[in-house]
Formats: structure tokens, C-alpha cells, sequence
């Protein structure tokens, strides 16, 4: 039987050693072992199917590949922001990116106990203005292969390149790749990432 989320919670480091599951460059095979239940594999998220003139929330809502994201944000209730003016830029993890999670978390997260952990994980994927992948590139050329950004719940993520691929790194060493770069929205921005970022969470 999986232990509770809220035990994690009390004490943060096997919830933080449950979240780090890491990801893979979009190249690379997945490193983390499949379950052993066997269970249909997400859908793919194809960028070309999230619409321009939407808000972020109702593209999240809307768009095959992104079912467990939008459940954690409504949960999370940051729906209201994302569907207002703006401006954002969403850093997407996929379904797939939760899957990478340990098993049962992203499940236990969505637990009234567990909303200051799922709250602070949802606002660590958004940064507050619209921030393009040639801004960010050239940042990371001007800060000598690094820029920091600053995300909605205050705490740092590092931008870097892996190739030509932009990498982000979070506050707790665990890293993801963008996958599907600049899908314009009316308030902001989508990038879509292959893994799920983990900040410091409260204890």
C-alpha cells in the first residue's frame, strides 16, 4: 500500500524523493521502469490542435495530453488566473511527464491535506509575463549559459540549453526539456515539458 501523501507533506523529504523522478532529454529513451500494471499510454500532446485565440486555462482544458495537468491547476484553482488577462507563461508538463512521477502521486496530490504541496507545485510552472524561447535563448546566451527565472510562488528556475534544446532545472536539482516551444496564447504563452519541476515544497 502506498504511504498517505500527507505523511510526505509533514516531512518533505520523501515527498520530495517521490517527485524526483527526473526526465530525459526529448531524444533520449525514459529512464524510470514502467509500472508493472499494464495501462493504456498517455496521448500524445500535438501542439498544432492548442488554439491561439484561447486562454491558457481553456487550451489546457481542452487539448488530449493534458488531462492531468488540468485537473491539478483546477484543483489547485489557478484556473481564474490562467483564463484571465495575463500575462503567463505556462510551463506544460504532459501526461506522460506525470507519469514519471512515483506511482500514485500526482492521484494523492489532488487531496484536500495535500492542497499547500499541489498549490506550490502548480505555481512553480508558471512565470508571471510572456517569455518566448528566443528571449530565453538569448538570455541564456547573455548570462554565459544560464538564466534564472522567476516563477509565480517566488521560487528560482534555471534556464540552460542541452544542445539546442532548452532545459529547464528547478530548484531542487530535478530537471525537464521543452518539448513544443511558443504556442501563443491570448494571455501568454504554453511551452510544453516533458517532465514535471518540483520547488522546495512547505513542510
Amino acid at each position: 500500500m502506498i504511504p498517505t501523501i500527507r505523511r510526505r507533506v509533514r516531512r518533505a523529504a520523501p515527498l520530495l524523493a517521490a517527485l524526483l523522478a527526473g526526465c530525459v532529454p526529448p531524444t533520449a529513451a525514459p529512464v524510470v521502469t514502467p509500472p508493472p500494471v499494464v495501462s493504456a499510454a498517455p496521448v500524445p500532446v500535438d501542439p498544432s490542435l492548442i488554439g491561439s485565440e484561447a486562454t491558457i486555462a481553456a487550451s489546457i482544458a481542452a487539448t488530449p495530453g493534458f488531462h492531468t495537468l488540468a485537473n491539478e491547476l483546477r484543483t489547485a484553482e489557478l484556473d481564474p488566473l490562467l483564463a484571465g488577462p495575463g500575462h503567463y507563461t505556462l510551463f506544460a508538463p504532459t501526461d506522460a511527464a506525470f507519469t514519471r512521477l512515483a506511482p500514485g502521486i500526482a492521484n494523492d496530490l489532488l487531496a484536500p491535506e495535500n492542497r499547500a504541496a499541489l498549490v506550490a507545485l502548480m505555481r512553480y510552472h508558471v512565470v508571471p509575463g510572456t517569455v518566448t524561447t528566443e528571449q530565453l535563448t538569448q538570455r541564456i546566451q547573455a548570462g554565459g549559459g544560464r538564466t534564472v527565472l522567476t516563477t509565480l510562488g517566488g521560487q528560482p528556475l534555471t534556464a540552460t540549453m542541452t544542445g539546442n534544446v532548452i532545459t529547464l532545472t528547478s530548484a531542487t536539482g530535478n530537471r525537464s526539456y521543452v518539448e513544443a516551444a511558443d504556442v501563443a496564447q491570448v494571455n501568454g504563452v504554453i511551452h510544453v515539458v516533458n517532465g514535471v519541476l518540483v520547488p522546495t515544497l512547505p513542510r
